[in-house]
Formats: C-alpha cells, sequence, structure tokens
C-alpha cells in the first residue's frame, strides 16, 4: 500500500509539474494570409472589406504600421522560419512547388528550404512545445522538404501548394505519398500530401481552422503548449469563394473608391471567421491570456489577374476588377515597390502585449524568430544564423525604439533596401537605383535618386555588403546577361 501511494504521489507531482511548465510556456499562433494586403481590413483603412474579427485582435493587441514581408509567398515563408533574409536563405522567387534545385542567391533561387535549417519550429519543439502546420507550405515540395522534415510533428498539408487543393473546395483531389490514386477526378489536378476530403463542397478554409481546433484541443489535453502554424491558402488565386457571401458584396460599394471586388471580400470574410474562431476557441479553453497570436500576411496584395488561374465564375462577378488595391501604396505583389513587400501585422498577448495599440517600428518577416525566442527566454542554436532582430521590447512599449538597421529584400527581379525613411529600389533589367523618401512619399511617386547620390551611394554599400555576406555576391544584378 505504501508503494502504491508513493507512485501515486509521483505520478502526480510529475502531472503537476508537467502542467505548471505548460502553463509557463505561451502557446503561439501563427495566422498567415496568403496575399493579403495592407490595406485589405478594416483595422488597416478599407471601408469595403468586412473583417470585425481582425478589429478585435487589433483592438486587443498591437498593429504595426511599418511591417514588412518578401513581394512573394515562398520566400517570405522562409524568412518566418528561417530568420533570415532571402538573399541568405536562397529562396527569391514562388519557386516553392518546383522540383528540388539550389541556385546561389539572387538572381537566381532556390526551391526549398535547405534541411540544414535550425528552424523556428524546431527550435520550438526541442523546447517541449507540440508542434503543427496547417495549409500552405510552398518551402518544399518533395518529402525530405515537407513540414514534417522541418520541426513539425502534426502537419496537414498538400504540395505542390502554389495554390489550394480542389480549387478550395472538397474533393481536394489529395492523396498520401506513394500510393496509387484510384479515385482521382479525371482532368483534375491532384496532389500529395496529408490533406483528406471532408464532406463534397466543404470549404478548405473552414477545414484548416475545423484542424486547427482539433490541434489546440489536443494539445491542452495532453498539457504540452503549442505551436500552431496557420497558414492558410486565401485569399490566393484561383480565388474560390462562398457565392453566398458573394451576392452580398456585389451589392456594397467602396466610399474610397478603391476597392470593389466582391470575390476578394468574401473570401476575407471567411479568412476573418477563421480567426474569430480561433479566438473563441482560446477563451473557451481558458488559453487566451497565455497565446501570443500572429496575424500577418506573406506579401502584399495581387493588384493583377490572369484569366487562366481563376475559378470558372470569377470574372462573371468581377469582370475585370483586379483581387484588391493596396492604394495608397503603389503596386502590389510582386512588387519591390510599398504595396508588394509592406504587409498588416497584428500580435496579441494579454497582460504582456500592449492592448489597442499602434506600433511604427520597423520590423521585416525574418525578426518573428528572434523574437519569439526572446518572448520565451530561449537561446539561439550556435548553429543558426540570424538576420533579423528581436522587437519584443516594442511589443511591451509601442514608445520603445527599436535600433536603426537596414531592411532587405531580395527578389529574383530585383533588391531594395531600407532605412529609416528611405528606400532604395533597384530591379536588375534597369541601369540605375530609385530613391524615396518613404515619410514624404508613401506612395513612391517621385525618384530622388538624381537630386541624391550621396544617400544612393550609402544605402547602396549597405545592400552590396549585405548580398556579399549572405551569398559571396558581391553585386547580384551583375549576373545578369
Amino acid at each position: 500500500m505504501k508503494k502504491l501511494l508513493t507512485s501515486i504521489l509521483a505520478a502526480f507531482a510529475a502531472f503537476t509539474a508537467d502542467a505548471t511548465q505548460a502553463a509557463e510556456k505561451p502557446n503561439i499562433i501563427f495566422f498567415l494570409v496568403d496575399d493579403m494586403g495592407w490595406m485589405d481590413s478594416t483595422p488597416y483603412g478599407s471601408q469595403y472589406y468586412e473583417t470585425p474579427n481582425m478589429e478585435r485582435l487589433a483592438k486587443q493587441g498591437m498593429r504595426f504600421t511599418q511591417a514588412y514581408a518578401q513581394p512573394l509567398c515562398s520566400p517570405t515563408r522562409a524568412c518566418i522560419l528561417s530568420g533570415q533574409s532571402a538573399a541568405r536563405h536562397g529562396i527569391t522567387a514562388p519557386a516553392g512547388h518546383s522540383e528540388p534545385k539550389v541556385s546561389p542567391g539572387p538572381p537566381a533561387t532556390s526551391t526549398f528550404l535547405a534541411p540544414e535549417q535550425f528552424t523556428l519550429a524546431e527550435a520550438l519543439r526541442d523546447a517541449g512545445y507540440r508542434t503543427g502546420h496547417f495549409g500552405k507550405w510552398h518551402i518544399g515540395l518533395t518529402e525530405p522538404h515537407w513540414p514534417e522534415a522541418q520541426g513539425f510533428e502534426v502537419a496537414f498539408h498538400a504540395e505542390p501548394s502554389a495554390g489550394p487543393p480542389g480549387f478550395f473546395f472538397s474533393p481536394y483531389q489529395v492523396f498520401p505519398s506513394g500510393v496509387k490514386k484510384p479515385n482521382a477526378i479525371k482532368g483534375r489536378k491532384t496532389f500529395t500530401g496529408t490533406i483528406t476530403d471532408g464532406p463534397e463542397g466543404e470549404y478548405i478554409t473552414d477545414r484548416l481552422t475545423d484542424e486547427s481546433l482539433r490541434f489546440m484541443r489536443e494539445s491542452k489535453a495532453a498539457g504540452k503548449p503549442f505551436f500552431l502554424n496557420l497558414w492558410h491558402y486565401a485569399v490566393h488565386g484561383p480565388w474560390g469563394h462562398k457565392v453566398e457571401y458573394t451576392k452580398e458584396f456585389a451589392k456594397k460599394k467602396d466610399p474610397r473608391g478603391q476597392q470593389g471586388n466582391p470575390v476578394m471580400a468574401s473570401m476575407l470574410k471567411s479568412v476573418d471567421e477563421s480567426l474569430g474562431r480561433l479566438l473563441d476557441a482560446l477563451d473557451e479553453l481558458q488559453l487566451a491570456e497565455n497565446t501570443v497570436v500572429i496575424f500577418a500576411s506573406d506579401n502584399g496584395g495581387n493588384t493583377s489577374t490572369k484569366k487562366a488561374q481563376t475559378v470558372d465564375d470569377y470574372h462573371q462577378w468581377v469582370g475585370d476588377l483586379p483581387p484588391t488595391s493596396n492604394a495608397p501604396l503603389r503596386d502590389g505583389k510582386g512588387s519591390l515597390y510599398e504595396g508588394g513587400c509592406r504587409v498588416p501585422l497584428i500580435v496579441r498577448w494579454p497582460g504582456k502585449v500592449a492592448a489597442a495599440a499602434t506600433s511604427e517600428a520597423v520590423v521585416h518577416a525574418y525578426d518573428f524568430y528572434p523574437t519569439l525566442l526572446d518572448l520565451l527566454g530561449l537561446e539561439k542554436n550556435a548553429a543558426q544564423t540570424f538576420d533579423g532582430i528581436s522587437f519584443a521590447k516594442t511589443l511591451s512599449d509601442p514608445a520603445a525604439k527599436l535600433p536603426e538597421r537596414p531592411i532587405f529584400i531580395a527578389a529574383q527581379n530585383g533588391c531594395a533596401l531600407r532605412l529609416g525613411d528611405w528606400k532604395l529600389v533597384r530591379y536588375y533589367t534597369a541601369n540605375a537605383y530609385e530613391l524615396y523618401d518613404l515619410k514624404a512619399d508613401l506612395g513612391e511617386t517621385t525618384d530622388l535618386a538624381a537630386k541624391l547620390p550621396d544617400k544612393v551611394k550609402e544605402l547602396e554599400a549597405l545592400l552590396m555588403a549585405h548580398f556579399q555576406s549572405a551569398t559571396g555576391i558581391p553585386r547580384p544584378f551583375s549576373r545578369i546577361k
């Protein structure tokens, strides 16, 4: 009896210790939207889209007005998980759905995140977190480069992942690796991965949310903190949408006269509902106070549409309207101008992150990894090189200043650097830099390069030093024939 009592007490103590440890470690939800522009929500000024849960998150957390990503999806996703700039991790184009290929940094591109990277997911897994990835991956087509090989213990995804499986609706045409596809629908593209079909017509945005909620509940039941990577396929093409929502937005006009695509509005409504369901579940599970929620986009909003890339009824609803407008920012997805790389970012952690706050700190996607390590009190792995810095102090104090440092953007078609209010842009097919003062000219309408050659030289030196450090290539555009 004494031995039994001792065993019970030991087991209870171990359980209590595990539960206490879990409570001390905050959960992390990284909610990433695909192709959502800086102006594509009401917290950022849209008067056409309806995003009450994004408003709710902004009122409870901190909204960043000067957050950056790469202009395209694969590079940004690799930045988030590596803490490195695109020049260093080598992915400079949206090529994560291509066969594995390594190329030295820009203008060439690798097509996967290197397995030797010690990713954010691996760091959190090794710190005792359950790690789960749900949705678009796009940084590795084959199994050695899937999320399961990059630190995620649970993964619900389909490759290739440039766009959504099943045009957003079940049946998704996803089959396990190495099996025959007897039920494949003739004439439809097939995928390999772990996504399974739901009821016919199920919307993938809803399904990813269902699976994410399951992961959260299972993690709580197991007494373990979790890292949930919910990377939505929306609002990427081919713009599958819920027609009942689209009908309502088709009746609506934008007072700003900038946005008016009812399909995009419909998709954003579904994304907003997904966010709301996660926030509600955190409240229900009594996890809200101990969960960091990061809401962001992988690049600027898409401002161009190729008819061949759309679902059948897209143009019936919108005519020739582009998916969205990033005005007052210039251009959109794929562009080195602000419309292509300035993105929404909201962070919530009740009691730790200032509520209803706005920060003008200039941050980039490669800052998330060091920031989360800082928030959790974890040491950086000695083998991992960061280009990002922690902005943790800004989260507790929106007035806190980060050190002024250059922000680097390296794409396959060019490169850019931001330092303070100055923005230097170089498209590789051009023969000169462009220079903009973002404080005076947010829309990048006036090129000051000819008037301020010394400023151009100063910023170019920083940009080229970064390329030399990251790739060994001192002037990437010199490789353009």
